[in-house]
C-alpha cells in the first residue's frame, strides 16, 4: 500500500533538493504528496545535447503513457515481446501494442554525427591521397632538377643517407610548417562543434602531435622513393655532358 504514493529521485534532483538523508523525504505535488524510496543514477533521458535534469519519477498512483521494461537476456526477444503483449491485451484491449527498443532510439540521437564521422573520414582520406600525389610529383620533379647536384656530392663523398636526407629535409620542413598554421585552426574549429553538447572530451596537445607524427611519417614515406632513387644513381651517368 505505501508504493502508491512511491517516488524515486535521480541524483541531479537530489543535488537540487539538498537532501542529506533523501529516503523518507516528502515532497509536495499539489495536491499530492509522495515520499522518497530511492536515489537512481543520473542518465541521459532526452537530447545529448543538453545537461541532465531533475527528474522526478513518481509511482502507480500516476497516470503513465510510457513504460520501461528490461527483457530477460536469456530468453528470445520474440518470446519476451509474446509475453509483454498478452499482459498489456489483458488490461488494455483496445489500444494498439506500440513498442519501441530504447537502444535504437538512443542510437537515432547520433546519426547526423555517425554520418559526418562517415563524411570526414572519406573526404580526409582523398586529401591524404591526392597530396601524396602532389608530394610524390615535386619530388620527383626536384630530384631530376638537382640531379647533377646529387652526382657532384656523390663524387665528393655524401653517402646515398646524407642525400636522401638533403631532399626529404625540405618536404619535412614544409609539412610542419603546414602543421603549425593549422593545428590552431582545426583546435578552434573542433572546440567549438564540441561546446555544443554538454558533455564532452578535452582536446589535448597529445592529439595534435599524434596528428603531425602521422603527416610527416606520410611525407617522409611519399618522397623516400624518389630521394633514395636519386641518391642510388650512378654519379657519372648524371654528370655526363650532353
Amino acid at each position: 500500500p505505501t508504493d502508491s504514493t512511491a517516488c524515486l529521485i535521480n541524483e541531479s534532483a537530489l543535488a537540487l533538493m539538498k537532501f542529506k538523508n533523501p529516503i523518507g523525504q516528502l515532497i509536495t505535488d499539489n495536491p499530492d504528496v509522495f515520499h522518497v524510496v530511492g536515489v537512481i543514477k543520473d542518465f541521459i533521458q532526452e537530447s545529448p545535447y543538453q545537461s541532465i535534469k531533475p527528474i522526478f519519477i513518481r509511482g502507480p498512483k500516476t497516470w503513465m503513457g510510457t513504460i520501461l521494461i528490461r527483457a530477460n537476456g536469456q530468453r528470445p526477444m520474440s518470446q519476451n515481446l509474446a509475453v509483454m503483449e498478452k499482459i498489456f491485451r489483458q488490461y488494455n484491449p483496445l489500444y494498439p501494442f506500440d513498442y519501441t527498443f530504447t537502444d535504437e532510439d538512443y542510437a537515432q540521437k547520433f546519426q547526423s554525427e555517425q554520418f559526418i564521422g562517415r563524411l570526414s573520414i572519406l573526404f580526409a582520406a582523398l586529401v591524404i591521397i591526392i597530396s601524396c600525389l602532389g608530394l610524390f610529383g615535386l619530388a620527383a620533379y626536384m630530384a631530376q632538377a638537382r640531379v647533377k647536384e646529387i652526382g657532384i656530392r656523390k663524387v665528393l663523398g655524401a653517402s646515398a643517407a646524407n642525400i636522401t636526407l638533403l631532399l626529404s629535409r625540405q618536404f619535412v620542413q614544409l609539412v610542419a610548417l603546414a602543421f603549425l598554421i593549422a593545428s590552431p585552426v582545426a583546435w578552434y574549429a573542433m572546440n567549438n562543434w564540441l561546446s555544443t553538447y554538454a558533455y564532452r572530451i578535452s582536446i589535448g596537445w597529445d592529439i595534435f602531435l599524434a596528428s603531425g607524427v602521422v603527416a610527416i611519417v606520410i611525407a617522409i614515406a611519399t618522397v623516400a622513393f624518389q630521394s633514395i632513387r636519386a641518391a642510388l644513381a650512378n654519379p657519372a651517368k648524371n654528370l655526363r655532358t650532353e
